[in-house]
C-alpha cells in the first residue's frame, strides 16, 4: 500500500487525451468485501447517471449491458481483493457488448487478482529510490527538487532521515 496504483490511475482516468477515446466512463472504489451487485449497480448509475433502486442483478446487469451496447468505456475497478474467478466472471459478462478499445483498469496489491482478471499486461509498481524520495520530499517540503542548500540547511539531515524512514513509498512521503 501507499506505492501510488490509485494515483496513477486516476492520472489516466483523468488525463484529457484519454478522456476523448472513450464514450463511457466510470470509477468504483472496491474493498474487501466484493459485491457483484454493489459494483455492477455503481458502474450502471455512472454510465446512465440515472439512479437505479432495483436490486435484482440481473435486472442490473441486462441494463448495464444495454448501456455499454457499441460504447467504448474505461472503467477503474480501485483496490481489488476478491480473486475468484467465477465473481469476476459475473461482473464482466454484460461488459462482451462494448465497442473495441474498451477497457478495464485494476488497482490491486494481489498479483493473484490480476492472474484471475486476466489484467494484461500487469503493471507491478515498485518502491521509490532513495535519491527519488529525497527528490519529492524536498519538492514539497521546500518547493524545489533541488534543495534549497543554505536556506534550510539545518533541515536537511532531517529530511534526509525522514526520506530514509518513507521506504520508498510515496503516500508515507
Amino acid at each position: 500500500g501507499g506505492v501510488g496504483k490509485t494515483t496513477l490511475a486516476q492520472i489516466v482516468y483523468n488525463d484529457k487525451e484519454v478522456e476523448g477515446h472513450f464514450d463511457l466512463k466510470a470509477w468504483v472504489c472496491l474493498s474487501e468485501e466484493f459485491d457483484v451487485l454493489r459494483v455492477s449497480k455503481t458502474l450502471l448509475e455512472s454510465v446512465t447517471s440515472s439512479v437505479w433502486e432495483s436490486n435484482n442483478l440481473d435486472f442490473i446487469r441486462v441494463k448495464l449491458k444495454q448501456s455499454l451496447k457499441d460504447k467504448k468505456f474505461l472503467f477503474v475497478l480501485d483496490d481489488m481483493w476478491n480473486d475468484s474467478y467465477s465473481d469476476w466472471h459475473e461482473l464482466v459478462t454484460p461488459f462482451v457488448d462494448g465497442r473495441s478499445g474498451s477497457r478495464v483498469i485494476i488497482t490491486t496489491r494481489q498479483q493473484k487478482v490480476a492472474e484471475v482478471t486476466h489484467t494484461f499486461p500487469i503493471h507491478k509498481l515498485e518502491p521509490l529510490s532513495y535519491g527519488d524520495c529525497w527528490s519529492l520530499l524536498s519538492k514539497h517540503a521546500f518547493g524545489s527538487e533541488d534543495f534549497c542548500g543554505s536556506k534550510y540547511a539545518s533541515l536537511e539531515a532531517i529530511g534526509r532521515k525522514i526520506a530514509k524512514k518513507c521506504c520508498g513509498l510515496p503516500l508515507a512521503l
